[in-house]
């Protein structure tokens, strides 16, 4: 264990050791906005690009350059005018518990009807499962399916499909049938421009804000292009292992309380505070910033343990430009 300055220093120097494009980062799942700016500007300033996150997105099409392509644009409050939902790959019990809240309101003050294709799950109220395939998805694109008279028929129809059904192999398939058929829908409903189809509700606090940031989803970049230094935002799902990386790769690893799975195997850990114990802003699901503010301090000294932004802020003003 060191002193934070010889930790921040010793950083430094390995930042500015390598060239611009031997610089990378992954985000995790928790990261706040704030953090993930000064990450940004951070290797930004050093001329890197390839900053990335845990989660993935499909890159064909309009990717993430489209801001509609990875939220919710009907709103969690704007579900209780629909007549028809669409749920796709989702469990909104677990993934969305409060947009679960809200179609439950509906179908019992509405009578909502709630249409999935996945798993057939329990999800609190009464639903239609029409399967578990691609096929399904196909069908509906191309309006073969019985169901696709239904989602052209309804007033305002609403699909939603999960974040993590486009993280399997075939997510960029699931994606383009999904937004084939809610535009379909869109136009059979002859909705206005206010009305949203096509909704994704990302499972993470941090990818909104990342994706709107500029970071790409996932971390083929970084696979194709193996850092000599990689900074790790609380990135600890095991999606990368020093298997991965080159034997010289100088690993930061900024951690809130996790650390299992990523600690290990990097150079230098820097604590972070969990974001119970900090001031902070998130970017929800909806896309709108959130304030967090502190609940509880942390277990250790402040001069031991620095909020993300603030660490990286604080190893920013060592490097020398």
């Amino acid at each position: 264990m060191v002193e934070w300055e010889d930790a921040l220093v010793a950083v430094a120097r390995a930042l500015q050791s390598a060239k611009a494009d031997e610089l990378a980062a992954i985000v995790g799942g928790f990261a706040d906005a704030e953090a993930l700016v000064a990450l940004k500007d951070m290797l930004n300033q050093l001329g890197a690009e390839s900053l990335c996150s845990e989660e993935v997105f499909p890159m064909d099409g309009a990717g993430t350059d489209l801001r509609s392509n990875y939220l919710p644009n009907s709103t969690i409050a704007g579900v209780e005018e629909a007549d028809v939902v669409l749920l796709i790959g989702i469990n909104t019990r677990f993934e969305a518990p409060l947009f679960n809240a809200r179609l439950h309101k509906s179908w019992i003050n509405n009578n909502l009807r709630v249409v999935t294709v996945g798993p057939d799950v329990d999800l609190t109220y009464e639903t239609e499962n029409l399967g578990d395939s691609m096929q399904v998805l196909q069908d509906l694109a191309e309006g073969r399916h019985a169901f696709s008279k239904v989602l052209n028929g309804a007033k305002r129809p609403i699909i939603v499909v999960s974040s993590g059904a486009l993280q399997r192999e075939y997510g960029a398939t699931v994606l383009q049938l999904t937004q084939r058929t809610a535009q379909n829908a869109r136009v059979a409903a002859n909705v206005g421009h206010d009305w949203r189809v096509l909704n994704v509700l990302q499972r993470v606090a941090s990818q909104v804000a990342a994706l709107d940031l500029g970071y790409k989803a996932g971390i083929e970049a970084i696979r194709a292009n193996p850092p000599k230094i990689l900074f790790l935002l609380g990135a600890d799902e095991g999606v990368i292992s020093r298997e991965d990386l080159p034997k010289d790769c100088f690993v930061k690893f900024n951690s809130r309380h996790h650390g299992g799975r990523v600690a290990s195997m990097a150079d230098a850990v820097l604590p972070g505070a969990d974001y119970t114990e900090k001031q902070t802003t998130y970017v929800n699901m909806e896309g709108r910033a959130q304030q967090m503010y502190t609940a509880i301090t942390p277990p250790w000294p402040g001069s031991r343990r620095l909020e993300d932004s603030a660490c990286i802020k604080r190893g920013n003003g060592k490097l020398k430009f």
